[in-house]
């Protein structure tokens, strides 16, 4: 395979937009721990990233309408008014026309005031470029701003990995500013930044790669569930970035290790390795996840306290 000319032209010193998809913690007694949340949501705020709710890394596919809005109306409360936030527009099993059921997800989240990322249907798997593009020119038409996402099918079946057709006319929707890339494959995204470069540079390629947080050195964004094990290391991490400093490098491998611990088979249990981090570094009540979501063996926290220490994050444990 030929090179991608985009991995000879690593960018320091660009400033890098950072989205943490947050974490929805649990009680002991399987309650959500709404004050944590809330806490965690103004703490990566205020570490200089945004927050992504009702993401796969916040149960959103377990999760009732009622839930989610709880959720949006919980991050609202937290951030205050103005602040923006990323949330998830998830239409997987639920019936009717594919764009109503975007829009009415997407009014919802653009009455909190939130920014939508529309999840991908598995009812759309199999059309062609052409189809599926129209269906999301319909679903964002008179929206602002909106996301769209690429997710592989190792972390949810309603996932799909785009061809290059398809990713170039969603890159032709206006509304449509960005979108986040999950399929753990760096080649893949090297070809969507180039693309990128070459078809629309306004238009933001948030990598989803756990397993590979450095693709900011060759432009990418990123909206990472890793991200939320430890906000604060990532946006000091992205400042290093900005900076040229040296100290980028030894920080980054320190968040990798993390991410290559927490994202190994299954790759959903993920979010039990956050919430066991979490809980170690004293800023959710309980390992608990959703009832629903795949867990960890129990000497998780062992692996975990070593990824919080290389971090130099305190653990409690």
């Amino acid at each position: 395979m030929k090179i991608p000319s985009v991995l000879q032209r690593q960018k320091p010193g660009r400033k890098v937009q950072g989205i943490a998809a947050t974490l929805l913690p649990y009680t002991a007694d399987g309650r959500v721990a709404v004050e944590a949340f809330q806490r965690h949501v103004l703490a990566t705020h205020r570490a200089g990233l945004m927050n992504a709710v009702n993401m796969d890394t916040g149960y959103v596919n377990y999760l009732s309408v009622a839930e989610k809005q709880e959720v949006m109306r919980w991050t609202r409360g937290a951030l205050g008014k103005d602040v923006p936030f990323v949330a998830g527009a998830y239409i997987e099993g639920q019936a009717g026309e594919v764009v109503a059921l975007y829009r009415k997800e997407m009014e919802s989240i653009a009455d909190a005031g939130g920014i939508p990322i529309l999840f991908q249907t598995s009812r759309l798997h199999g059309k062609p470029a052409k189809e599926k593009a129209a269906v999301y020119r319909a679903a964002c038409r008179g929206f602002s701003h909106a996301l769209a996402f690429e997710l592989g099918q190792m972390f949810a079946p309603g996932g799909e990995i785009f061809d290059e057709q398809t990713v170039r006319r969603i890159m032709d929707i206006p509304e449509i500013k960005g979108m986040k890339h999950s399929s753990l494959d760096r080649l893949i995204e090297f070809e969507r930044l180039a693309l990128r470069d070459a078809h629309r540079p306004d238009f933001h390629i948030y990598t989803g790669n756990d397993l590979g947080i450095n693709m900011i050195e060759y432009g990418s964004d990123y909206l990472l569930g890793l991200a939320t094990f430890a906000p604060e290391k990532f946006a000091e991490r992205d400042r290093l970035w900005k900076a040229n400093d040296p100290a980028y490098y030894a920080l980054s491998d320190a968040l990798q290790y993390l991410g290559n611990v927490a994202f190994r088979e299954p790759v959903p249990a993920y979010k039990h390795s956050a919430a066991v981090f979490l809980h170690l570094t004293e800023r959710i009540p309980s390992d608990r996840t959703h009832p629903k979501n795949p867990t960890r063996p129990a000497w998780e926290a062992e692996m975990l306290r070593d990824c919080a220490r290389r971090l130099r994050v305190q653990s409690s444990m």
